[in-house]
């Protein structure tokens, strides 16, 4: 267990600067999670999306699911960075990536991140669409049991 981190940016994400500080010798696997802003929801189109986040809180709960994360699973190492700002169709909004010994325990512990940072921490997501009109978004059934 060398590293746990969790963060916030504004940038845009670059998945191969993502990875840095995962690779392991003793990892035999590596799962990640993008998540990236669709064109539509609820059968609406949607044009962009915007983040807000309480960020003292946020990182604090993010950084204590990645905790929880490691000691629950035979992980050696996960990441998750979190974007906030306006962010256009296509970009990524979200990333985990966990490494272990082995792929089943690596997606088990990735699944749960996601999962948890969508349930636990206070990140809104507002929805813009054609017609200049915006809402933000309730994620009540995000999370599956």
């Amino acid at each position: 267990m060398d590293i746990s981190l969790f963060q916030l940016t504004d940038t845009p994400l670059e998945t191969m600067d993502l990875y840095q500080g995962l690779r392991r010798p003793e990892a035999g696997a590596l799962v990640t999670f993008e998540g990236w802003v669709r064109n539509h929801n609820d059968g609406k189109t949607v044009t962009a999306l915007e983040y807000e986040v309480f960020a003292g809180l946020c990182e604090k709960e993010g950084q204590n699911v990645l905790t929880e994360a490691l000691e629950r699973f035979d992980v050696l190492a996960a990441r998750c960075v979190h974007r906030f700002g306006r962010l256009n169709i296509g970009e990524m909004a979200v990333w985990v990536g966990v490494c272990s010994a082995h792929r089943g325990v690596a997606f088990e512990a990735c699944r749960h991140i996601i999962d948890e940072i969508k349930h636990r921490l206070p990140i809104w997501k507002k929805e813009y669409y054609p017609d200049g009109h915006s809402g933000w978004v309730s994620c009540e059934g995000c999370r599956h049991s």
